[in-house]
C-alpha cells in the first residue's frame, strides 16, 4: 500500500491539462456544440473534474487522513474549458488551505477550494423535497480511478482502491441529472464532508433532499446529500447547481 508523506509543510502548487470524461457528454454543456449553444466558446470541463484536480495537492500533503475525515467548500466562478492548463495554487489559511485554479486565459481564479483537515460529524438532512433513494456500485465512472481517467494517475488511489473524493460530488451530480435538472445545467458549488473510507466494489446508497429552489441566472437548487456504505455515512454534501439555464 502506498504511503503518502504527511510531513510536508502543506500543499504545493500543481498543474495539469484539463479534460472532460466521456460520461459528461450527457450534459450538453460539456460538448462543444452544447456549450456554444449556451454562449460559451467550447466545451466546459465538468466542475467535479476541476474539483478532482484541486484535491490533488491536498491529498499529496495530508494523505489518507484527509480522505477519511477532511473536507471543505469549493466554488466555481468562471468555466474551465477542455484542454485548459489548470494550475492549482495553494494559500495557507488559519483552519486549512485555499486552492485556487488559474488557467492561461486569466490570472483570476476560475474556481477555489477551502480545504480543512477535519470536516466534523455527520449533520442530519434538512427538511425539504425528498428525492428518490439511489444505489450505486462504486467502480467504473464512480471508482478509485476517477482522477486517472481525468489525467491524474495518483498512486494513492491506484494502489489502495480508495474511492477518489471527486466521486462524492459526481454522485450528487448524477442525482441532479436524473431527478432535478431540465436540459443543460451547471454545478456551482459544494460543501463536502468526509466521514469514512470506501473502496472499489462497495455498494453506496444516496439519500437527498432539495432544501431550496431559487432564481439567480437561471433556476438553482440546493440539495443536502448523505452517501452511505454498509449503513454508515461516508460522505455528506451541500450541493448547489443551476438546474435550468435562463430561458429554459
Amino acid at each position: 500500500m502506498a504511503i503518502i508523506d504527511d510531513s510536508k509543510n502543506g500543499p504545493e502548487e500543481w498543474s495539469i491539462v484539463a479534460q472532460n470524461l466521456p460520461e459528461h457528454a450527457r450534459n450538453p454543456i460539456h460538448t462543444d456544440a452544447g456549450a456554444q449553444a449556451a454562449g460559451f466558446p467550447r466545451a466546459l470541463v465538468a466542475g467535479v473534474t476541476t474539483y478532482a484536480y484541486m484535491t490533488h495537492p491536498v491529498v499529496d500533503a495530508w494523505g489518507v487522513d484527509w480522505l477519511q475525515h477532511g473536507g471543505g467548500e469549493f466554488r466555481f466562478r468562471k468555466p474551465v474549458f477542455d484542454h485548459d492548463v489548470v494550475m492549482c495554487k495553494p494559500t495557507p489559511e488559519v483552519d486549512g488551505v485555499r486552492i485556487d485554479v488559474i488557467t492561461s486565459e486569466s490570472v483570476e481564479p476560475r474556481a477555489f477550494f477551502h480545504a480543512v483537515r477535519n470536516a466534523g460529524s455527520v449533520q442530519p438532512l434538512r427538511d425539504g423535497e425528498k428525492l428518490k433513494k439511489s444505489t450505486y456500485v462504486l467502480g467504473d465512472s464512480f471508482g478509485s480511478d476517477y482522477g486517472a481517467r481525468a489525467g491524474d494517475d495518483f498512486a494513492i488511489y491506484r494502489d489502495t482502491g480508495i474511492i477518489h473524493p471527486a466521486v462524492w460530488p459526481a454522485l450528487a451530480n448524477d442525482v441532479v441529472y436524473n431527478q432535478v435538472a431540465r436540459g443543460s445545467w451547471i454545478h456551482m458549488r459544494s460543501i463536502v464532508r468526509h466521514h469514512g473510507i470506501a473502496r472499489d466494489g462497495a455498494i453506496a446508497e444516496l439519500d437527498a433532499v432539495v432544501v431550496r429552489r431559487f432564481e439567480a441566472h437561471g433556476e438553482r437548487a440546493i440539495i443536502d446529500i448523505h452517501i452511505s456504505v454498509e449503513g454508515e455515512v461516508v460522505a455528506s454534501l451541500e450541493h448547489e447547481a443551476i438546474v435550468a439555464l435562463p430561458g429554459r
